[in-house]
């Protein structure tokens, strides 16, 4: 028979412990709240106030409901209080130590039938239940910070858990309004496991100097729709919190994409922990403050005018797929001449054709007037020989990601092709240099990758080789913001931005489903509802297609030969077997 949860203990009024105590008092439970001194209770009873205040502001909660929401709510300093507990949620500071010694205290007041649960988002719910003579009544119940938006609790068993523990725990959950997911006992759980790597190889690349902070978060927000970048995100978790987890991470899986970046160590030591010093990777205006002010590292307004851009009127665009027609139509709506090259002038006409429908569509949406669509096919001209190029002041070459292809065609457009004229690749992994090194002007090549749809979507990554001059890279972050789009500045390493941070994220998740850890939905449901992302890997992996995942995957492999970047057995194995994702109408998922 199912045990009955009225009374709920919560030890730990921080932020995350106010935010469990809220979500429990609005479901109509008794709370009993336990701290370690009365500044502790204030500091809670302050996040609580503060909370429901701004909820009864904007009509999600009536001044009546707050009331009684409060009633049920007592505080103390005594862990004795929570002797009638039916569950109690520990939520202190990620310590083993702390929290094994509240394990061990709770075990001797609550009553034998009562469940103890930790919020640990990281450490061991095994070596913190083994304190206690009640381990197989002990649990994980990771709530996910804003605790109460977020749907997504993680409820996490060990090999001694009671199967009815289980059961129950997940009807509570269910109870409060949330979206339990099942777990073994490993460190990082779902979330975190997939998420802090992903957020330590950021750190990284801000350490290594190849991006700023703001275009490694700009790239990830604008390029994949993330609600955060890495860093600011960050900022957001905590610092320290965010080293403790990794470190945890790495000192149970010894993988060195887990240890944590020396960049972190030194801004904890230096206080600078994120928003709730003030300061992180970025200045904020006050302690616990989300606004951003300038700082040193400010990027400077007047640094777009520092090398003069060349003048670009005409663009040459090479290719006839989606991304090259997109291209087409990008510049064209912002009044530049584009010449369209293709094979053969029906393909050519044929990718034109194209791009009179997206128009058309946006015409129909009343996005776009008739005149102005008309306008804008009159400004592409379709072209077969290269040496209609010849009068280019910018080429953007869209054509296959083959590397032999790519260099053919810059090796033409060099014999052809002005003096001063800027030669663009919109390779998404392959090395710049490469197509750079098959002219004879490798400073005016440089890599424009653009993101799909080009009409769409606002991230452009301007990838600078070492050859590439700088008027060059002015000239390409000037194009860009011309076009309206948000330019990020990267340096030639594969995967430059978005796929060097993106696909290592996508390839741990197979690997954790590889590892039967999870079920794939699980993991999707992890990541969009604890992380708020807006999809899941394995939905984003059946889109993009797991062939080009893979062939990315390996690419970053074999650059940096990285053991954790090495692709997945189990998406080389649905490669093999023709399961490509959607396209192929099967690939994690069938889809009819």
């Amino acid at each position: 028979m199912a045990r009955e949860i009225n009374t709920v203990g919560v030890v730990g009024f921080g932020t995350m412990g106010a935010g469990i105590v809220e979500v429990l008092a609005r479901t109509g439970l008794a709370v009993k709240v336990v701290e370690v001194d009365a500044t502790g209770i204030e500091r809670g009873l302050g996040h609580l106030e503060h909370s429901t205040s701004r909820a009864v502001r904007r009509d999600k909660l009536s001044s009546d409901e707050n009331t009684a929401l409060h009633g049920r709510i007592t505080t103390s300093l005594d862990l004795n209080d929570l002797a009638d507990c039916d569950l109690v949620i520990e939520a202190v500071p990620e310590s083993v130590e702390l929290k094994a010694r509240i394990f061990c205290a709770l075990d001797e007041i609550l009553k034998p039938e009562a469940i103890i649960a930790s919020n640990t988002s990281s450490l061991s719910i095994t070596e913190i239940g083994v304190h206690t003579k009640r381990p197989g009544k002990v649990v994980g119940l990771h709530f996910f910070n804003p605790t109460q938006v977020l749907k997504l609790v993680e409820v996490v068993r060990t090999v001694v858990t009671e199967p009815d523990v289980i059961t129950d725990v997940v009807a509570f959950t269910e109870r409060l309004g949330k979206s339990p997911v099942v777990i073994g006992d490993r460190a990082g759980f779902i979330a975190n496991a997939l998420l802090f790597p992903y957020l330590n190889h950021a750190v990284k690349m801000l350490e290594s100097k190849y991006a700023t902070r703001e275009d490694l978060d700009a790239a990830m927000r604008y390029g994949c729709g993330y609600p955060m970048g890495p860093l600011a995100l960050l900022d957001l978790i905590g610092l320290d919190t965010a080293y403790e987890i990794l470190d945890t991470m790495y000192h149970q899986s010894r993988n060195r994409l887990h240890a944590p970046a020396p960049l972190l160590k030194q801004m904890i030591t230096a206080n600078l922990l994120g928003r709730k010093t003030g300061r992180g990777f970025y200045s904020y205006d006050g302690p616990d403050s989300p606004v951003v002010v300038a700082d040193t590292q400010t990027p400077q307004s007047d640094v777009d005018g520092a090398v003069p851009a060349r003048d670009v009127q005409r663009v040459g665009v090479i290719g006839t797929g989606t991304m090259a027609t997109g291209i087409a139509e990008v510049f064209a709506k912002r009044g530049y001449d584009v010449v369209l090259r293709a094979r053969s002038l029906e393909k050519a006409e044929k990718a034109i054709g194209a791009v009179r429908k997206s128009l058309d569509r946006a015409v129909s949406k009343g996005k776009l007037a008739e005149a102005d669509r008309d306008a804008t096919l009159a400004r592409i001209l379709p072209a077969v020989e290269f040496v209609e190029l010849a009068d280019c002041d910018l080429v953007v070459e869209a054509v296959a990601e083959e590397i032999g292809i790519k260099k053919e065609v810059f090796a033409a457009l060099d014999e052809v092709c002005k003096p001063g004229a800027v030669l663009a690749t919109t390779t998404s992994s392959l090395p710049v240099i490469e197509v750079a090194a098959a002219t004879s002007r490798p400073a005016d090549v440089v890599g424009l990758h653009f993101f799909n749809p080009a009409q769409i979507m606002k991230l452009v990554e301007i990838v600078e080789t070492i050859s590439t001059g700088a008027d060059v890279v002015a000239t390409a972050r000037k194009i860009c913001l011309d076009l309206g789009k948000h330019p990020v500045h990267c340096g030639d390493v594969a995967g430059f931005i978005v796929n060097a941070l993106l696909f290592p994220y996508l390839n741990d998740a197979v690997k954790m489903l590889e590892a039967h850890y999870a079920e794939a939905d699980d993991i999707d449901n992890a990541m969009k509802v604890g992380c708020g992302l807006p999809m899941g890997p394995f939905s984003l992996l059946d889109v993009v297609g797991l062939d080009v995942s893979l062939a990315i995957q390996r690419t970053l492999y074999l650059e940096f030969r990285e053991p954790g970047f090495a692709p997945a057995p189990l998406l080389e194995h649905l490669v093999t077997a023709g399961r490509l994702g959607r396209k192929t109408g099967k690939g994690f998922r069938d889809y009819t």
